[in-house]
């Protein structure tokens, strides 16, 4: 059984649409790149996109599979907001959080994905890392290490960065990190166009 499905939620009444549109747009994805990436039909994506259908769990798995997120990412309740704040305003600790391993984690502080630009709360534990493959996609991002220690990898070069330091790159150039210290580092990483 993948993680996937050990996190998936067993109420699937508070499904909102709009989360699954962003994170495609986002993606830079279109509804045919992500039917054939799920194996779901472009008719059923779309219903789940405009709110007109929740999905089941197989769906829901599905779609995270094809996008590499928990289900959970669509159902964390933003607790604490009232309707009026919701598109504009995160509190502390409310965020909707992607873990990848026990070795990282990032919560979206940003309210959405529906504008130019995404803000993570990166936690890197002692030793935890992207992985030993670099990535790429479109944009720019930049970051603040307001804690502990990390190193960064843009092509290969390697740059240590400790508390205070920032950091600025095109994410074309191929990127990776991992945290080198004793005790976990927290970043502050700002990425556009939004791409989780």
């Amino acid at each position: 059984m993948i993680a996937a499905e050990l996190d998936a939620p067993t109420d699937l009444e508070g499904w909102d649409g709009r989360q699954l549109h962003e994170l495609r747009r986002a993606r830079g994805l279109t509804l045919k790149e992500l039917s054939l990436a799920s194996g779901l039909s472009i008719g059923l994506l779309s219903q789940l996109e405009r709110g007109i259908s929740a999905p089941t769990i197989r769906s829901l798995q599905a779609v995270c599979r094809a996008l590499q997120i928990p289900p959970s990412w669509f159902f964390q309740a933003r607790e604490g907001t009232d309707d009026g704040e919701q598109s504009i305003i995160v509190r502390r600790g409310r965020g909707r959080v992607m873990a990848f391993s026990d070795d990282f984690r990032k919560e979206l502080v940003t309210p959405d994905l529906s504008g130019a630009l995404e803000g993570l709360l990166v936690t890197i534990e002692p030793g935890g890392s992207s992985g030993p493959k670099p990535y790429h996609h479109a944009g720019e991002e930049m970051g603040y290490v307001l804690s502990g220690e990390m190193e960064l990898w843009v092509e290969e070069v390697r740059h240590h960065l400790r508390t205070g330091d920032s950091f600025r790159f095109r994410s074309e150039r191929p990127h990776r990190f991992a945290n080198p210290g004793t005790r976990p580092a927290q970043v502050l990483w700002i990425v556009t166009p939004p791409f989780y």
